[in-house]
């Protein structure tokens, strides 16, 4: 009985240790989608900040001259 017990924990042990693994590799997984999103729109969200107001300068800078 006590030598199936054991068997018993380690392959459960054993089994721990690959969810552990599973999850920390899900884990980074999320993480680096999560950067990489945030990089895709926020980035260009901040160059719009700054294209916009010199876009709209030079097209009513070009309606003056008219």
């Amino acid at each position: 009985m006590e030598n199936d017990l054991q068997s018993r924990l380690g392959l459960m042990e054993q089994k721990i240790d690959a969810i552990f693994v599973s999850v920390e590799k899900t884990r980074k997984y999320f993480f680096w989608t999560m950067v990489i999103t945030l990089v895709i729109v926020v980035v260009p969200a901040v160059g719009l900040l700054f294209a916009i107001p010199a876009f709209m300068g030079n097209y009513v800078g070009a309606l003056e001259g008219w």
